[in-house]
């Protein structure tokens, strides 16, 4: 699982990184608002711990611009603003939680862990129905028994779409949350793919939102 970690004081930065690292987590370090908006597109990553008070662009700023473009990747604020406004923006900002600092690492594990569970984050299988299963890690659908390896891209479409079952997810979304740091596909690209996932799991389990987008649809 990899974090992107927006920490303007050093020390404390080194501290959480540390403490990630030895939770098994891999930990990209930024300390201002600018080199995070940079880092964002360079690589995907599975969470965003963020500081609010931070050089250039604010947590709350950065977060914002990123749910603007429909990026949904998880995020927790760590912050010495505690006020409930502060709270409020925070969460109006898109944040999955929000942790007041001075703050157990011990906590921040919880928080982390908690949202580990409800986005069904780190889980190697995924269940289409009793029949059908993803499995993530390997790219592999497993139909009664029969396994079918996914493409890449595929593989990464089906997954976001199953992690947001049942809600509607536009191209622009599914473009900014995969393809994040690469040429945006066309839309007839991205048909394609749906078509292909859609020969191996049933034509029934993805529905086109005409003009909006796709809806993975759970029985």
């Amino acid at each position: 699982m990899k974090i992107l970690l927006l920490e303007d004081d050093l020390i404390l930065n080194e501290i959480i990184e540390e403490f990630l690292e030895g939770l098994g987590y891999t930990v990209t370090c930024v300390y201002d608002g600018m080199k995070a908006s940079e880092t964002i597109y360079d690589e995907q990553f599975d969470l965003l711990i963020l500081d609010v008070n931070v050089p250039t662009i604010t947590g709350f700023d950065f977060l914002k611009s990123l749910r603007e473009e429909s990026i949904t990747t998880p995020a927790i604020f760590i912050t010495s603003l505690n006020s409930i406004e502060d709270i409020e923006e925070g969460f109006n900002a898109g944040a999955d939680d929000y942790l007041k600092k001075p703050f157990e690492l011990k906590e921040l594990e919880l928080r982390i862990n908690n949202i580990k569970r409800l986005l069904h984050l780190d889980t190697d299988e995924l269940a289409i129905d009793e029949k059908i299963k993803f499995n993530t890690k390997l790219n592999y659908i497993n139909y009664e028994g029969i396994k079918t390896k996914l493409p890449l891209k595929e593989a990464q479409v089906l997954k976001y779409l199953l992690k947001n079952t049942n809600r509607c997810v536009s191209q622009d979304e599914l473009s900014s949350n995969i393809w994040s740091y690469e040429s945006a596909p066309t839309s007839s690209t991205i048909r394609t793919y749906i078509k292909n996932i859609r020969k191996i799991v049933g034509e029934d389990y993805i529905e086109t939102i005409k003009g909006v987008g796709y809806r993975f649809n759970k029985k």
